[in-house]
């Protein structure tokens, strides 16, 4: 059931963000990255739907642009975090850059 893969992959995200949100530290840099790992599920789950025809196009530019733009504000987070720490800026999470955690959703 790829549906309710993809709503626990939401609810998973949402859950890292509270999470991170309530920690300090490196545990505030482990839920987020846990976080990111959430939102790349989401993304592969919208691309699945969509490729079944189970969501118009236009339903998943919607859905991607929303996805994106969460992925853009963890980047920001998460490059915040790790400069708080002290810790080079590089490619923290698989796919960051300045533009954040994976801000893209891939068509």
């Amino acid at each position: 059931m790829v549906t309710r893969r993809l709503q626990d992959a939401a609810l998973d995200f949402y859950e890292r963000i509270i999470e991170a949100n309530n920690c300090r530290g490196e545990a505030r840099l482990e839920k987020q990255r846990q976080a990111d790992a959430a939102l790349d599920k989401v993304r592969l789950y919208l691309r699945l739907v969509t490729r079944w025809g189970w969501l118009t196009e236009g339903q998943y530019q919607h859905a991607a642009g929303m996805v994106s733009e969460l992925g853009q504000l963890l980047g920001g987070w998460i490059q915040q975090t790790m400069r708080a720490l002290g810790q080079p800026e590089g490619r923290s999470v698989a796919g960051a850059g300045p533009e954040g955690a994976r801000g893209r959703v891939q068509q």
